[in-house]
């Protein structure tokens, strides 16, 4: 008869041990990160359509 695993063996088993722990929490936030009140601005901005101004006004009010 095989001997089973106890709880915690399969619990340690299935984590991360050391600095892997903290290099996968600082991955998870993305490298550009806009807030959503600037976003109408940063689109126009790289779209190049910064002259299509009541365009501008109607997407920041869609976006608030």
């Amino acid at each position: 008869m095989a001997s089973m695993a106890s709880v915690e063996e399969i619990r340690n088993a299935r984590r991360a041990k050391g600095p892997a722990t903290i290099l996968a929490i600082g991955t998870a936030t993305p490298e550009k990160c806009i807030n959503e009140s600037d976003f109408a601005a940063y689109y126009f901005r790289v779209t190049k359509s910064e002259h299509k101004t009541e365009l501008k006004k109607k997407f920041n009010r869609i976006c608030k």
